[in-house]
């Protein structure tokens, strides 16, 4: 649980810093060898298919991802925890490994979002991994929030309408150290007792208008591998680029009371804690997979995905 001084810096900022609060040998180290053996899996199809070297596909994690980047390969997506954007079919990948699965319901990092929320929480569908290679080796063309620097927002600007008085909190899990130099979160303090503010959507992501908050008030976030960014929905939020030569990795995960709608409801959420009935809690990765794989299914036939309300033409767009 939360320190009272965790929860005064929370209730003051609308987010708190939380080192260690995974242990490395029962999250990360699992985490990362599911993902080494899920990307070494796809560099070798990858391979096969001539669209990496085939010695590329030996390498260490790190290496592979820069082989990615280098040919041009989207690794994100078969890498992520969640289903995209836009046009879905069945064969859209995504990853939901149970190291994946232990990491959102580890116990510790439950306990400090019941400090927040209390005792019955709901694994939030909008989530994401992010896997930030070094800026200085991508193109111009690539700005998606989830491998360049992340521009400012709201979390509750990234949900739909059904979503504006859900209690929710994300979560942004450091698997490696985040620093100023390979592009740690930066916030607004207090921002979070204020309204959302109109986000705009242009050249790859979503953004808040600079005009309309005070950027020089913010404050960096820097966080060791295994601690995490507990934030409130509405803090306005971004991170800085990745100016090292290593990759920097993090996990974007939500959390909201049961019974709230999580403002992406065609993807799946599940009850990760439950004091008042446990037995309604989600215990097996395998249903948690299945899950994202019956929505792939169903979303394959119904067209494109939704996932936010914010049009280009808004005034403070222009």
């Amino acid at each position: 649980m939360l320190s009272q001084s965790q929860l005064d810096d929370y209730e003051r900022d609308g987010y708190v810093v939380v080192e260690n609060l995974v242990p490395t040998d029962e999250v990360l180290i699992p985490l990362k060898a599911e993902y080494t053996d899920r990307l070494r899996t796809l560099c070798r199809r990858w391979a096969k298919e001539r669209r990496i070297p085939a010695a590329s596909a030996c390498g260490d994690f790190s290496e592979m991802i820069m082989t990615a980047v280098q040919f041009g390969v989207d690794y994100f997506q078969p890498l992520d925890i969640s289903l995209p954007t836009g046009t879905i079919d069945k064969t859209t990948p995504f990853h939901a490994g149970p190291a994946v699965f232990d990491l959102l319901t580890n116990r510790h990092l439950l306990d400090a979002v019941e400090s927040l929320l209390g005792p019955e929480l709901t694994s939030n569908p909008i989530q994401h991994v992010r896997i930030k290679p070094p800026e200085n080796v991508l193109t111009g063309r690539e700005n998606r929030p989830h491998i360049v620097a992340t521009d400012w927002h709201q979390d509750r600007g990234v949900t739909l309408e059904e979503a504006d008085q859900s209690n929710m909190v994300t979560v942004w899990m450091a698997v490696t150290d985040a620093t100023e130099h390979n592009g740690c979160l930066r916030a607004i303090p207090g921002s979070h007792k204020n309204d959302m503010l109109t986000h705009c959507p242009a050249s790859g992501q979503l953004h808040i208008p600079a005009n309309t908050f005070d950027e020089s008030q913010a404050e960096a976030l820097p966080v060791h591998a295994g601690g995490a960014v507990l934030f409130h929905p509405n803090t306005i939020h971004s991170s800085l680029s990745n100016d090292s030569d290593k990759i920097r990795w993090s996990f974007d995960l939500r959390y909201t009371v049961t019974g709230d709608p999580t403002g992406r409801a065609f993807f799946p959420s599940f009850i990760a804690r439950s004091r008042s009935n446990p037995a309604q809690e989600l215990t097996s990765a395998h249903a948690w997979r299945q899950m994202w794989e019956d929505a792939r299914d169903r979303l394959a036939n119904e067209g494109p995905v939704n996932i936010h309300r914010w049009e280009k033409d808004g005034v403070v767009c222009a």
